[in-house]
């Protein structure tokens, strides 16, 4: 497959060049996520304990979350979503005051307290539609800014999802979006898109998605992918969350070998392994 030139991150005025692809390691303080949810909550002492392992595993960023957006999972007010997260982030902070934070929300309140906490990046499902305050906070900040695509909400994102080109209408939806992040002053070079996995597609859509990856570029920036242990791997595995890391992985693999530059995954030490091994394999061929 053909592969890209590298694009850089810009976070706070720190430039991540994107020489390597990264590692985004997923931290639930939910008790509902698909996944791992009850694991860290709410143990905060556990739940930094665990940011920390996978730092030492090799993650690039801890993303931090306190609502689970898991189909038909419960909206929280922003106080309690606040409750949960606030203290990992400022106890991380504290401890790995070199560690790239990601809290993953969309509401303004609680990103603006993260990033005041210690966060350098907002990862927002709603790509700034669910809160008109939270683009503007962004672009006063300037933190780094996780565009992603999901059709409608978590609570009727699944409801019969049709696309009639999927990778061509969310490429267009990045781009549109784009153009709303300039109007509020959000330079390009502080974004990434990811097109948001498991965000209303059908199993379907995932695949297509993943198998084009390199189609979803818009205006040159960085990709995301978040496929970890997803459903549409047990629609295709047969098997539940627990025993869908090796699927994980492959499709990772398939999207290292398009250029992307992100993966967030819940099992950091396999993605590093993965990463590893790709760059080894690509330097191994530059100049062929």
């Amino acid at each position: 497959m053909e592969m890209v030139q590298t694009r850089g991150w810009l976070v706070r005025g720190r430039a991540l060049e994107l020489t390597r692809p990264l590692v985004m390691g997923i931290l639930n303080l939910t008790p509902d996520s698909f996944f791992d949810g009850g694991r860290h909550f709410p143990d905060v002492p556990g739940a930094v304990s665990h940011a920390e392992k996978m730092l030492d595993e090799g993650a690039d960023i801890v993303d931090i979350g306190g609502e689970s957006t898991r189909p038909g999972s419960r909206r929280l007010d922003r106080d309690e979503e606040l409750a949960r997260v606030l203290p990992v982030v400022e106890e991380l902070r504290a401890r790995r005051p070199d560690a790239l934070i990601s809290i993953d929300t969309y509401k303004a309140r609680v990103a603006e307290k993260a990033l005041a906490g210690g966060a350098a990046i907002v990862n927002d499902i709603s790509a700034g539609r669910m809160d008109e305050e939270l683009l503007p906070l962004v672009a006063e900040d300037g933190c780094g800014y996780v565009l992603m695509h999901m059709l409608g909400t978590p609570d009727t994102m699944q409801v019969s999802p049709n696309y009639s080109d999927v990778v061509g209408e969310i490429r267009g939806f990045f781009q549109e979006r784009l153009a709303v992040l300039d109007a509020h002053g959000i330079g390009r070079e502080s974004v990434v898109t990811d097109p948001g996995i498991g965000f209303g597609k059908r199993p379907e859509d995932n695949l297509a998605l993943i198998a084009h990856a390199s189609k979803l570029r818009a205006a040159d920036r960085p990709l995301l992918f978040g496929v970890s242990r997803k459903s549409f791997l047990g629609h295709l595995l047969g098997r539940e969350a627990d025993g869908r890391l090796h699927g994980t992985t492959a499709a990772n693999v398939a999207l290292l070998l398009q250029g992307v530059e992100i993966l967030r995954v819940h099992d950091v030490a396999p993605a590093v392994d993965a990463v590893k091994v790709h760059q080894a394999l690509k330097e191994s061929g530059d100049g062929d």
